[in-house]
C-alpha cells in the first residue's frame, strides 16, 4: 500500500536536519564527530524571557490562544517593526503569530499559489523554501547567484527570471546558506524591477536581522521600496537573535488582506502558537536588547575565526560572510581529487562525505542549496570546537590527491 500522496515525491527532507543525524548516528556509533550542520545559535535563551513564560504560566495562560497570535503578541511585533524597520503594520489587523518563521512562510504560499504558479528563489537558498513550493503546486525558478555578486540577486538576473506566471519572489538577507546581505542600492534595484510587475508579491525574510557584521545596518525590503509595501510580507522570528530556536516563534507584517488569508490558512493547521511561548516572544521583543548585541559579537569573532582559519586552506575558498551564522565554503579544486583509498571526489555531496568519514566534520553539500560545488558549515558553536575542527578540515583536505 502507497500511503504518501505523489506530491510528496520530489520533496526531500531537510538537508542541514539529515546531516546531523548522521553525525548522531556516528556518535551513537562511538566515534568523534564535530557537528556543524544544523543552523543553531549555542547560547541558551536569556534568563528574563524564560521568567516571562514562567510568570505566564502560573498566571494562568494556558488557554487557546487567538489563531492570529495573542494580542500582546502582536502588539510587540508592531512596536518592533515600528521601532527597529521603521515600518508601519497594525497589530489588529496587519500582524500574524505563528509556530516559527517557516510556518509563517508556508501559510503565505498555501494561501496564495494557485497550481503552475512561480516563485523565484535566489540560490544558494534555504531548502525548504522550494520544497514548500513544490508541495503547494507551485513552480519553483532557480536564479543562480554568484560569489563576486555576494550570492545576492541581481536586478538583472530578476528582470530574466520573471514571467507572466510569476507570483512571489522570495528574498533572504542576511542569507543562509551564504550569509548574504543585500545593500540598499540593490534592494531599491530589485524594486525597480517589481514595480513592472504588479502580480508579484515579495517575501522578504528577515530572521537573520540582527546578525550582521563589519558595523552594516539593516534595512527591510519594505523599508527600502515603501511603494511596495502594500505587495511585500515581511518576515521574521525569535529563534535566532534571541537563541529561541525551540520556543517556535515567527511572525510576519504584511497587507491586511494577506494576513487574513495566512489566517484561515493557519486556523486550519494548527491554530495560534503556544500562549506560554508568545509570552516569552513578548518579553524578548520589548525587554533588553543587551543579549541580542552579545550574541552577535560572538557570532562575528567566530566569522573571522573561520574565514582566516579557510584562508590558510590551500583549495578551499570563502569570502567573509555579511550577517547569519553560516560558512558557505567552495571546493571545486577538489572536485575530481582522490580520497586515501582511491574513492573520486565527484562533486560536494561526495566532498561532504569525504569530510565525515575522515575528519568526523557534519557538514551540508551545496547542491542541497542548488549552487555546487560548495558545502556549508555552521558557526553557530564555540571557538574551540570551530578551530579544532579547521584544523581537521586541513588535515583531510591535505591528503587529498589532485590528478
Amino acid at each position: 500500500m502507497t500511503y504518501a500522496a505523489a506530491r510528496l515525491a520530489t520533496v526531500k527532507p531537510s538537508a542541514s536536519a539529515a546531516v546531523s543525524q548522521a553525525a548522531k548516528a556516528a556518535k551513537a556509533a562511538g566515534r568523534d564527530v564535530i557537528d556543524l550542520g544544523l543552523g543553531e545559535p549555542d547560547f541558551d535563551t536569556p534568563a528574563h524571557i524564560i521568567e516571562a513564560a514562567h510568570q505566564a504560566a502560573l498566571a494562568g495562560d494556558t488557554r487557546y490562544p487567538p489563531t492570529q497570535g495573542t494580542l500582546a503578541a502582536r502588539q510587540a511585533v508592531s512596536a518592533k517593526f515600528a521601532r527597529e524597520n521603521g515600518l508601519d503594520y497594525a497589530a489588529e489587523t496587519d500582524v500574524i503569530v505563528s509556530n516559527g518563521a517557516k510556518q509563517v512562510i508556508f501559510d503565505a504560499l498555501m494561501a496564495t499559489l494557485e497550481p503552475g504558479d512561480e516563485v523565484v528563489l535566489c540560490a544558494p537558498y534555504f531548502g525548504q523554501y522550494k520544497d514548500m513550493v513544490l508541495i503547494l503546486g507551485g513552480v519553483p525558478v532557480t536564479v543562480k547567484a554568484k560569489a563576486e555578486d555576494g550570492f545576492c540577486l541581481t536586478p538583472k538576473a530578476l528582470a530574466d527570471a520573471i514571467t507572466p506566471k510569476t507570483r512571489w519572489i522570495i528574498l533572504n538577507s542576511p542569507s543562509n546558506p551564504a550569509g548574504a546581505t543585500y545593500d540598499d542600492a540593490t534592494l531599491r534595484g530589485l524594486g525597480a524591477v517589481l514595480r513592472d510587475h504588479p502580480r508579484v508579491l515579495i517575501l522578504s525574510d528577515e530572521i537573520y536581522e540582527h546578525i550582521l557584521f563589519d558595523g552594516r545596518n539593516f534595512l527591510s525590503f519594505a523599508a527600502a521600496c515603501p511603494d511596495l509595501k502594500d505587495r511585500t510580507l515581511t518576515v521574521n522570528g525569535v529563534s535566532k537573535a534571541y537563541a529561541m530556536t525551540g520556543w517556535r516563534i515567527g511572525y510576519a507584517g504584511g497587507p491586511a488582506p494577506l494576513i487574513a488569508a495566512m489566517t484561515k490558512v493557519q486556523s486550519q493547521i494548527s491554530s495560534g502558537p503556544c500562549t506560554i511561548a508568545q509570552a516569552a516572544a513578548v518579553a524578548a521583543l520589548n525587554g533588553p536588547q543587551d543579549d541580542v548585541r552579545r550574541f552577535n559579537a560572538a557570532f562575528e569573532a567566530r566569522r573571522n575565526l573561520v574565514v582566516d582559519r579557510i584562508a590558510q586552506i590551500e583549495g578551499l575558498t570563502l569570502d567573509a560572510p555579511g550577517g547569519a551564522f553560516y560558512a558557505y565554503i567552495g571546493c571545486a579544486d577538489f572536485i575530481g581529487a582522490r580520497t586515501p583509498d582511491g574513492k573520486v571526489i565527484a562533486g560536494d555531496i561526495d566532498f561532504a562525505a569525504y569530510l565525515l568519514d575522515a575528519a568526523g566534520i557534519a557538514a551540508v553539500p551545496g547542491s542541497a542549496y542548488e549552487l555546487s560545488p560548495y558545502f556549508r558549515l555552521s558557526t553557530a558553536t564555540s571557538a574551540e570546537v570551530l578551530d579544532k575542527a579547521m584544523t581537521r578540515l586541513a588535515e583531510a583536505t591535505s591528503k587529498l590527491k589532485k590528478d
